[in-house]
Formats: structure tokens, C-alpha cells, sequence
């Protein structure tokens, strides 16, 4: 595995493998690795001959300066869960090699930012999708692999692609869950004890709305989620938000389309945890 901190020597390397034929698959992460990410490294590995996966903690889509200075990082721990993953090549470079001038770049989502996160992190889809486009550029990806749990981060990245006209498959892979139902998150090591004893009830109401909803009206089951989880100590609601799969935009009733998601972010503490539950589901890979 090489350790790799500048766009040049990646370039090479990527560069001398994909003119020999070989598929290049990437898993950007920021980082702090899980079991979720690293079901993404596994994703790629089956589905690739190469693997690039980058750590790279990308100032540019935090608009809360605490969190970017809180974020976890331990660099050492990651190389060492990726080793076992047989990943050819780590690349994590230095907030200078990746912004050696700022990025000025002003990305046009539609509607598709507006939202959710879009709506509660001004400027956050702006900085993913210049950090993935420069990622992609020098990396070079045919499949790249994203988490389900960033649900609307996946849309954006998907828009990005064509947008861009970059050719780079994007997967989406399944949300990977604690035990106890918890989204894996790098952000779950942030939370106190007693936080982390209360935060399974999230993904335990979404899972439980599923059965809810049959038979009651989307702002029923919206309002019912946010009362349960409102109700336990230490959570708070940041939105809850049903909505068309595709557009991310909010829906009113159940056939408004068939493909519909609900999408949540909830502060433990300072703590922002997000996850999400498909209520209708078109039988494609979507």
C-alpha cells in the first residue's frame, strides 16, 4: 500500500495503471474510518482492480468552524484498517496541495441543495462537490462509492458527475448500522456515554414510522417521528423531511411518487447525527 500526499505521484500511479487496462475504483473519505467506510472499500474492492481511497478532511464543506476543529482525525488508525483491505493506494494530502489557491467555483444544484442539509448548511454542497470534482480529476475514477446515509449528498454527487459530463460511475452502497441500530458515523465517537445510549432511538423511530405510515398521511408520520425523537432526552430535531428520492423535494401525499425518502438530522448535544429510511422504493438500483 503507498501513502501518497501530492496530485503528481497519484497522477503517475493511476495514470500507469489504467494504461495497462485496469479499473480504477475510489472511495473519497474524510477519514476517522468505520465499518461503514470500510464496506465501501470492501464494495470497491470486488468491483475494481485497483483501489484509491483518499483521507482528506475538506475545510471548504464545514460551515461551522467548532465542528471542522472537533472533527475526529487519526490518520495512523486509518492506514492501518486499510491495510487489511489490500487497498493499493491511500492518498491524503495537505489542505494546501488541495487548495493551493482558493476555490472559487460556484456549482448550480437546481433545487436539488436547497434543501435539508442544503437549507441547515449554507454552502456545505458547494464545498463537496469542489473537493469531489478535484477529486475525481486527479484520481481519475471508472466507479466511485458513496455511503446511503449521505442520501442528498449522493443526489448532488450524481448531478455533479453529469453536470460535468466526468464519466465516472457513482454506487451508492447501504447504510451500515451499530447493533443497536446507530448509523455508523465518524461523529459517533463525540458523543458522551449517555448520548450515545439515546441515539439508537432515531434509527429506531424511522424503521418504526415505516409501519406507522401505512394508513396515515406523510405530515402524520413526519410529525409523529419528530414528537418521539423530540421527546428523548439530550435529542433534538434539526428537520425531518419526506421526500421524492430523486428531486429531494418534500412530498404531501404517499403516491406523489414512487420512489420516497425520509431524511433526518438530529443535534445530540453539539453532536449532528443523519440517517434516513426509504418508505417507497421503485425496483431499480437507484
Amino acid at each position: 500500500m503507498r501513502i501518497v500526499k501530492t496530485k503528481k505521484e497519484l497522477g503517475d500511479i493511476v495514470g500507469e495503471k489504467k494504461a495497462a487496462g485496469l479499473t480504477v475504483g475510489f472511495v473519497p473519505t474524510m477519514g476517522a474510518l468505520h465499518d461503514g467506510h470500510l464496506s465501501l472499500v470492501e464494495e470497491a474492492r470486488k468491483d475494481s482492480d485497483f483501489v484509491v481511497v483518499s483521507i482528506f478532511v475538506n475545510p471548504t464543506q464545514f460551515n461551522n468552524p467548532e465542528d471542522l476543529e472537533t472533527y475526529p482525525r487519526d490518520l495512523d488508525k486509518d492506514i492501518k484498517l486499510l491495510e487489511k483491505y489490500s487497498v493499493e493506494v491511500v492518498f491524503a494530502p495537505s489542505v494546501e496541495e488541495m487548495y493551493p489557491e482558493e476555490d472559487t467555483r460556484h456549482f448550480d444544484f437546481g433545487q436539488l441543495d436547497k434543501v435539508m442539509e442544503g437549507k441547515y448548511r449554507p454552502g456545505h454542497f458547494n464545498g463537496v462537490a469542489q473537493v469531489v470534482s478535484k477529486l475525481f480529476d486527479y484520481v481519475k475514477p471508472d466507479k466511485a462509492f458513496f455511503g446511503e446515509k449521505d442520501f442528498q449528498q449522493l443526489a448532488i454527487i450524481r448531478r455533479l458527475v453529469k453536470d460535468l459530463g466526468m464519466g465516472v460511475e457513482v454506487v451508492g452502497c447501504p447504510i451500515v448500522r451499530e447493533p443497536d441500530g446507530l448509523a455508523m458515523s465518524s461523529r459517533n465517537q463525540l458523543l458522551t456515554p449517555e448520548m450515545r445510549k439515546n441515539a439508537p432511538v432515531i434509527a429506531k423511530t424511522l424503521f418504526d414510522s415505516l409501519n406507522f405510515a401505512a394508513g396515515k398521511t406523510v405530515k402524520q408520520t413526519r410529525d409523529a417521528v419528530v414528537n418521539r425523537i423530540n421527546e428523548t432526552n439530550m435529542l433534538k430535531v434539526e428537520y425531518f423531511d419526506i421526500v421524492d428520492g430523486d428531486t429531494l423535494q418534500t412530498v404531501e401525499n404517499w403516491d406523489d411518487s414512487d420512489y420516497i425518502v425520509g431524511c433526518i438530522a438530529v443535534f445530540a448535544g453539539k453532536v449532528r447525527l443523519i440517517d434516513n429510511v426509504t418508505y417507497k422504493n421503485r425496483s431499480h438500483e437507484h
